[in-house]
């Protein structure tokens, strides 16, 4: 597949668990453009270990699922993000018996950025996830081996708030305490002349239980969220950063209608969420890739990914 080719740099084996990997595309239709998808199922052979971009994993290449009536999760980036942001938790779940699929966001990816900053894209996002369970649940070649009552969702940032919108929350935009980073920017201009989004907004009830990362925090009271019934693990980072205050996370924890199962990270910036960096990768992007001195990135992921697994255990198996 091209999507595949431009994204496989190199393959070299070795042996480790096993997570299958394979990369579709969900085509364009009235609902929205064509979604690029990454999929990672349980398998039954060795991993290998692959550089996708700036990404060094552990799978294997379009391995045959393993298993039957497997959960499902799926992965929302954050803005200008990619279906890989959150890989290793993608391989953990894998590994552990899960089908996890994740989509580069139109508009707000690393590699289309033309309606990352307008109000439109808030609207979009959860209609694309919904378009990825539609896929999973009937036209992907694993569909009929998904238990299509055991959906999870995780999310970072602006995919945190996409998930929260997916569990029923209504945003809003006018008095979020969210700041404006440049006022030229089209959301900007937007939320000060007070042109918010008016259509309707996409939740959607299949999706049992989630886990939200620094969720960008457009929902500042309890009746924003009184609809979200789902179970919810919040994690929030000390530092904050990317659009998410330190002070909004103890706040929407909240104003929640059930107590989430919060994780506050010490030590932590907003971008301590996406997996350990390559050196090349630090280099090229110190933003994403520096932590404070104080903060093992590589023991906090080990630790993250093994607690998200659990929580998904708990309410999906």
């Amino acid at each position: 597949m091209k999507f595949m080719l431009t994204l496989l740099l190199c393959l070299s084996a070795t042996i480790s668990e096993a997570a299958g990997i394979k990369f579709a595309e969900i085509p364009a239709s009235a609902e929205g453009p064509a979604l690029k998808v990454a999929i990672w199922t349980p398998c039954a052979f060795a991993a290998e270990a692959m550089t996708l971009g700036p990404y060094v994993m552990k799978a294997r290449p379009d391995c045959p699922t393993a298993g039957e009536h497997l959960p499902l999760v799926v992965i929302s980036h954050g803005h200008g993000g990619s279906l890989l942001n959150h890989y290793d938790l993608a391989q953990t779940l894998a590994d552990s018996g899960y089908v996890v699929a994740a989509i580069n966001h139109p508009g707000d990816n690393f590699s289309d950025l033309s309606r990352t900053a307008d109000e439109s894209v808030f609207i979009e996002r959860p209609k694309d996830i919904k378009r990825l369970i539609d896929y999973m649940l009937g036209a992907a070649p694993d569909a009929s081996k998904i238990d299509r009552e055991k959906i999870g969702f995780f999310g970072f940032s602006r995919g945190g708030y996409t998930g929260l919108v997916l569990a029923g929350g209504n945003p809003d935009f006018l008095h979020a305490n969210v700041p404006c980073p440049d006022p030229t920017l089209p959301v900007c201009r937007q939320l000060r002349h007070k042109q918010v989004p008016r259509e309707p907004l996409t939740h959607d009830s299949r999706i049992k239980v989630f886990v939200l990362a620094d969720p960008l925090d457009e929902f500042p009271s309890a009746k924003t969220l009184k609809d979200v019934k789902a179970p919810i693990q919040l994690w929030a980072s000390q530092f904050g950063g990317g659009g998410v205050l330190p002070e909004t996370m103890p706040a929407l924890a909240r104003a929640l209608p059930a107590e989430p199962d919060y994780h506050l990270v010490a030590e932590a910036g907003h971008f301590a969420f996406l997996p350990p960096c390559t050196p090349q990768h630090a280099k090229a992007s110190p933003n994403l890739c520096v932590d404070a001195k104080t903060f093992d990135r590589v023991t906090f992921h080990q630790a993250f990914d093994e607690e998200v697994l659990k929580f998904f255990d708990v309410h999906l198996r």
